[in-house]
């Protein structure tokens, strides 16, 4: 699972400063006056303007105990609202009205369905050339909001992100497969096989870095890269492969 640390998917910051609050959390007399004639009692009043306030600074809806606790306050002592007034719902048909208030005000569409089609869409054609989740998972992000949608929750980027590049990565390695002739990949398979002199596999002799500036080390080195080269030219395996890919299937 990536980390939501990692990815742009909107979430509270731990501390928020109080630039932050005026800035983003403030509401205009317009909204204060919108809320209030689209709700009734204080709590109802108060969940109204912290989903208001959240979906736009998010662009989309927390659940209201995930609001921390300084923003809650701060909207409530912003409106004016009794000490100790809570954003509460007492039945889910208010809040499900509510998030539609919302919705209609900031002029997003809720498809749940065209959101993941938007972001499916992006992800897979990104992560021919990203490897990443994280990036993956950005780049939707980035298209469901131009596509005027609100955000589906961050678990269902995350499972999409991974279930495509394990996809796309597949399809990659097929097509290396595939471009091999048969000695080729049976060369490749005895890497894992044979051993040398000390034991080690012969895929372990890829790996093994150069050693000082010697000429008898430069010989060695010469032979290494010829039989290297008897493999197989991966220059013609790896053709049409991202390089960024071949980067990140190497490390």
């Amino acid at each position: 699972m990536t980390s939501i640390e990692r990815t742009a998917y909107p979430r509270f910051k731990r501390l928020i400063t109080a630039h932050e609050l005026h800035l983003f959390f403030s509401p205009t007399r317009d909204e204060l006056e919108w809320a209030a004639g689209a709700t009734d009692g204080d709590g109802h009043l108060l969940a109204l303007l912290l989903m208001l306030k959240s979906y736009q600074r998010m662009g989309c809806f927390p659940a209201l105990e995930d609001v921390p606790e300084q923003v809650v306050e701060f909207i409530r002592r912003a409106v004016e609202l009794p000490e100790g007034t809570l954003p509460v719902y007492r039945a889910e048909r208010t809040a499900k009205h509510h998030r539609g208030l919302v919705r209609k005000r900031v002029g997003v569409a809720y498809d749940q369905a065209e959101a993941r089609r938007v972001a499916e869409q992006s992800i897979r054609k990104e992560a021919a050339a990203k490897n990443r989740p994280a990036d993956l998972i950005n780049i939707a992000l980035e298209k469901v909001v131009e596509a005027g949608l609100e955000l589906p929750g961050f678990s269902t980027f995350d499972k999409m992100a991974s279930k495509i590049r394990t996809e796309v990565n597949a399809s990659i390695c097929l097509g290396i497969h595939d471009s091999m002739s048969s000695l080729q990949r049976t060369e490749l398979l005895r890497l894992l096989e044979e051993r040398d002199a000390d034991g080690t596999t012969l895929f372990n002799r890829l790996k093994k870095p150069a050693k000082g500036p010697s000429w008898s080390h430069f010989k060695n080195l010469t032979k290494r890269m010829e039989w290297l080269d008897g493999l197989g030219d991966s220059a013609v395996w790896m053709d049409g492969v991202a390089a960024r890919k071949i980067t990140d299937f190497a490390g």
